[in-house]
Parts: C-alpha cells; sequence; structure tokens
C-alpha cells in the first residue's frame, strides 16, 4: 500500500462465483453510496486521491477488479470478458448498497467494464449515475467506427485513422508471450510513475500505486486479449437510461475525443467535458473529478444544476455563453462595460468591477434590464490584497471564471524627464500590474479547476508603437504584451487560452481623464479636451472593441490588433522597426 493512502472504515471479501473481490469502504454508511472502478494496470489506489474528497460526504467503495491488487488470480482469458467483470460489479453494489441504487466513477478499463454493466436491463434499478472516464463502451465505439467509414469524407476516414493509431498499442498487448515478457523486464514502478507523469504533466508522487503493480500490470493484460478484437469485429446494440456523465481526455493516449461522439445514440440523458488533460486523470485531475461526480449526484437528487454540469448537458439549446461566467476589470465604463454588455446577451453571467463602485453598479443595472445576470463589485485592480479577496468572493458566490477579462486601466502623457516617479509607478500598478494581479488570483483557480478557460489581457497599439510623450504608458501596455505572450506559453497545457487585445484610436473616457505632466492644469484640460474630441471624430466607438473580444474568446486568437491604425502598425513595426523608431524621434504628442 502507498504510503499516504486512504484508510478504509471497512475492509470486506465479496464473492462473484469463484473469485473473492477486495472492497474498500469510506466515509458513512448510511450516506449516499459512490462506487470507483479502476482500469488497468491499477488497483483501488488510483483513487487514492479523489477518496478524501467524496469520502467527507459519501459512502465511498472501491474495490480491486478480479486479477489485480488483493483479489483473486486467475491466468484464464475468459475470465476478463466484460460480461464476467459486469457480474462483479453487480456482486460488489449488491452487497454494499443492497438497498439504494449507487452513483459510479469508473476510469480506463473500469469505465468499459461499467459500460457493459450499465447497459443491463437491471441497471436502472441499481445504476444511479454513471461518470465515465477515458473509457468507452467498445460496442459504442465499434459503431461509430463503422458509421465513419461507411461515409467516406476526408474527416470520416480521418478520425478512425487516428483512433486506430492511437490504439495500436493494444495489438502487441494482445500478442502471446511478448508483452509479458517485456513487462516482467521493464515495467518498474519507478518507470510507470515518470511515464505516467509526463503523461498527464503530474508530478510522479501524485501517481499512486499499489504493492501489487508489477503483477497486475502483467496479469492484466488479458482483459485485451479477451474483449477488444471480439467487440470491434461484432458489435452489439447497447443502449443504457442511466444517466451518464462523460469525462473527456483532450490529450488521452488511448481514446481520441472523437470516439465519443456519438454516444448520445445510446444514453437518454448524457453529460459531456471536455477537459484539457492526459488520460489518468484520477492521479492528476482529482479535484475535477468529485466536483463532476457530485455536480451529477445533486442534480439528480433535485439539489440544483450546477453552471458547469448545464453547460456539460449534450443535446440543450443554450446560448453561446449560457452558463458560463465572465469576471471584468474595469467594466464601470468604456471597452469593460460594452464587453460585459456583449457576453451577458450571449448568455453569460458576468462579474463586473471598477475601482468607481458607483459605476460598476450602473453597468450591473443595464445588463439586469436587457435580462441578464450580472454582479458589481468595488474593486482596486493595483491593489494586489485586495484583487486576491476580490477573486475569493467572487469564487465563493459565482464559481471559476471561464473567461477573464484584465481591462482596468489608466492614460498617461507628458515627457519622461518631466513624469515623476510616483506617477510613472501608479501607471505600472495600474495597467500592468493590475494584470498581473488578475492573472494571478483568478488564473491559478482556473488552472486547478483542470476545465481550461480564456484570459483576454487589455494592452494597446502603443506596445508595439514608441513615441515620445508616452514613455509610462507604452511601457506598461508593452509589458501587458509580453508577459501574455509568457503566460500563454505557461498556461497552454492547462487548457487555458490568452488573448492579447490592441485597441488603437478607440473613443473612451481613458482620453478625457489622461493625466498630462509637465503642463499646467490648464494646458492638461485643453490637451484632454483636444484629443476626446480626435477620438470621437475617429468614430470608433468601445462596442467595436467589445466584438472583438468576444470573437477572440470564441476562437483562441492570440494576438488581437483590433482598429485598422493597430492592425497596420502591428504588422509595420514587424517588417520595419527602424522605421517605426524613426518616425517616433520626430512626432511630438504633447
Amino acid at each position: 500500500m502507498t504510503n499516504d493512502s486512504p484508510r478504509p472504515a471497512n475492509q470486506r471479501t465479496v464473492r462473484s462465483g469463484d473469485f473473492d473481490i477486495a472492497v474498500f469502504e469510506y466515509g458513512d454508511p448510511a450516506a449516499d453510496t459512490v462506487v470507483l472502478v479502476h482500469g488497468w494496470p491499477d488497483t483501488h489506489h488510483l483513487w487514492d486521491r479523489v477518496i478524501p474528497l467524496l469520502s467527507e460526504r459519501f459512502h465511498v467503495v472501491a474495490y480491486d477488479t478480479r486479477g489485480h491488487g488483493e483479489s483473486t488470480r486467475t491466468q484464464r482469458t475468459d475470465d476478463f470478458r466484460l460480461d464476467e467483470l459486469a457480474r462483479d460489479f453487480y456482486a460488489v453494489i449488491d452487497t454494499v448498497s443492497p438497498d439504494r441504487p449507487v452513483h459510479v466513477l469508473a476510469h480506463d478499463w473500469g469505465s468499459v467494464q461499467v459500460w457493459e454493466a450499465v447497459c443491463e436491463p437491471r441497471a436502472t434499478e441499481r445504476v444511479a449515475s454513471f461518470t465515465s472516464v477515458s473509457g468507452p463502451n467498445l460496442d459504442h465505439l465499434s459503431a461509430w467506427v463503422r458509421d465513419r467509414l461507411s461515409r467516406p469524407t476526408l474527416r470520416n476516414v480521418w478520425q478512425p485513422v487516428t483512433q486506430l493509431a492511437s490504439s495500436a498499442y493494444t495489438f502487441f498487448f494482445m500478442t502471446p508471450g511478448l508483452p509479458r515478457a517485456t513487462f516482467n523486464a521493464i515495467g518498474t514502478e519507478k518507470l510507470w510513475q515518470r511515464a505516467v507523469s509526463i503523461m498527464n504533466d503530474t508530478p510522479a508522487a501524485n501517481v499512486k500505486l499499489g504493492s501489487t503493480f508489477r503483477r497486475d500490470m502483467v496479469d492484466g493484460l488479458l482483459i485485451y486479449r479477451a474483449n477488444i478484437v471480439a467487440r470491434m469485429l461484432s458489435p452489439r446494440e447497447r443502449r443504457t437510461e442511466v444517466p451518464v456523465q462523460l469525462i473527456v481526455a483532450g490529450r488521452d493516449v488511448a481514446v481520441r475525443p472523437a470516439g465519443y461522439d456519438d454516444s448520445g445514440k445510446w444514453t437518454d440523458r448524457l453529460w459531456r467535458r471536455d477537459v484539457p488533460a492526459g488520460h489518468w486523470m484520477p492521479f492528476s485531475h482529482p479535484e475535477l473529478l468529485a466536483t463532476a461526480t457530485t455536480e451529477l449526484i445533486d442534480a439528480l437528487d433535485g439539489a440544483g444544476v450546477a453552471r458547469g454540469l448545464a453547460r456539460a448537458e449534450v443535446g440543450s439549446t443554450r446560448r453561446e455563453f449560457e452558463h458560463k461566467l465572465v469576471v471584468i476589470t474595469g467594466g464601470g465604463s468604456g471597452i469593460g462595460r460594452e464587453t460585459a454588455l456583449a457576453f451577458a446577451r450571449l448568455g453569460a453571467d458576468v462579474v463586473v468591477s471598477d475601482v468607481n463602485e458607483i459605476a460598476a453598479k450602473a453597468t450591473a443595472e443595464l445588463i439586469a434590464a436587457e435580462g441578464g445576470v450580472a454582479h458589481s463589485y468595488p474593486l482596486d485592480v493595483s491593489n494586489e490584497d485586495a484583487v486576491r479577496a476580490h477573486a475569493d468572493t467572487v469564487i465563493a458566490a459565482h464559481g471559476v471564471p471561464d473567461v477573464l477579462v484584465n481591462n482596468a486601466g489608466v492614460g498617461q502623457a507628458g515627457g519622461f524627464l518631466d513624469t515623476p516617479s510616483e506617477e510613472f509607478d501608479r501607471v505600472l500598478r495600474i495597467n500592468l500590474g493590475g494584470v498581473v494581479n488578475g492573472c494571478r488570483a483568478f488564473g491559478a483557480a482556473m488552472a486547478d479547476r483542470g476545465l481550461g478557460g480564456h484570459i483576454v489581457n487589455l494592452s494597446s497599439m502603443a506596445a508595439y508603437s514608441p513615441q515620445r510623450d508616452m514613455a509610462a504608458y507604452a511601457t506598461s501596455k508593452s509589458a501587458v504584451f509580453m508577459f501574455s505572450d509568457c503566460l500563454r506559453a505557461e498556461l497552454a497545457d492547462r487548457g487555458i487560452s490568452v488573448s492579447t487585445v490592441c485597441p488603437g484610436i478607440v473613443h473612451t473616457n481613458i482620453v478625457a481623464t489622461t493625466r498630462i505632466s509637465g503642463v499646467s492644469a490648464d494646458e492638461e484640460a485643453a490637451a484632454q479636451q483636444k484629443f476626446d474630441k480626435l477620438y470621437e471624430r475617429r468614430g470608433y466607438t468601445p462596442d467595436r472593441v467589445a466584438a472583438q473580444i468576444v470573437k477572440a474568446v470564441r476562437t483562441g486568437r492570440d494576438i488581437v490588433p483590433v482598429t485598422p491604425e493597430s492592425w497596420v502598425q502591428y504588422r509595420l513595426n514587424r517588417l520595419a522597426p527602424g522605421a517605426v523608431r524613426f518616425a517616433a524621434r520626430r512626432m511630438k504628442l504633447v
């Protein structure tokens, strides 16, 4: 047993035909029962990181499937047929929860065998829900392949071919003798932990193995020979009335996500969550699996439907961003307000914050007047502690955001030598620090949740447009640009996209409130009025920027120059940076 494995409250042996099945129970036996079923080459220790998250509320039952762990060993291929494994499953649940149906969370071959079980007639009375992780119904997968190849478009041929490539290892596993000899020679715990940690981007210490791992790896190979060829050559019509939730790993080395696309044909109620993760999510995403399972149980019990589960329901009609949460800073006016309105009109729940609390409330009221859902908060984004507290409040009240828009910012102009250090620092704290604070506070929660997401950081055309009298502002926005590039690379493996939006000359109140260093108050007011009218005559309004932000989230764009001049300047700076610097030396803004 691994050193930090949760201790079972009860351990028993369940008899299934000629096999003794080792069963481990956790939590309150009087609570609803959640049964955990592992695949190859694991044992019940696969769930060591999930069990503590579920056992505080549920009666959690994990067991070693036949041929694994502390259950009876066998060298007979027929003993690993899916109907035999399904019989074991029913023997376990009839013992641990004889009077009430159980909920099931299963992974890999554990999921494959539970698919077999829930397609049996008695499943409706004995299984309340089934959350399937990285394990398809083999009959459904075979039917999907046949359907695609019967309609040979490029896409319909490519998808089964890529699935065949992903499953090529199974042919090796089914050859007599060779895989057993190979794994006996090199199938060490350390090597396996390292391989799984790389494939799942999780520390090797998270890969929990039992003391029988090396025997399990070799003996369990018979499950491939017992089932794959038979099911792929002769698929059966297999339906279930049990509510099913699919957790689909986008980077699964065994089953491609497209292989689940027809699952709705075989189930009455289906939810699907696509996760940017590898095959062994019980090791890398235990919180996600526990949360997803709990949300489905709660919904079926009538306790309300969580936003993530509602979004995952297959076949339901909804607006593009319905059941999604969008958090926007600087949402009291201008681009922030229009972005909030745009997402709300597409169905999103919106959280707007602004240093001006009255302005933030006004935005929320506008959204409510249009029938949307919005919540407003006062926030100074330059204050890291305040942003962290804001994130804690939002997540506790509304959940983890699906989209974060770091929009809050201020303008500043004037010669560098005329700009006091405290003014320069103020601009950096708001324009750059606000973005960093928002990404740190909300981005961490998005990454931990494991469902991906999108971050939008408002930079500027000034980020790649050097000019006199704009040192503080341009520096802050250029730093946002590079920070976003770095963040994009860092969060890509978590499925979180980062868009850098660079508006050009857009008429917002930022111009009228821009501080100008090195001039008198009257001269500052005159310059503010002058440039405000110039931007107004330009005629590019904030709602058009908001439309580009929504499009960036929709399409996953990285760099988004918005206005025509921003687009031209972005490319000119890349093609002829010397010319851009030459022009900057000869143009004076203030």
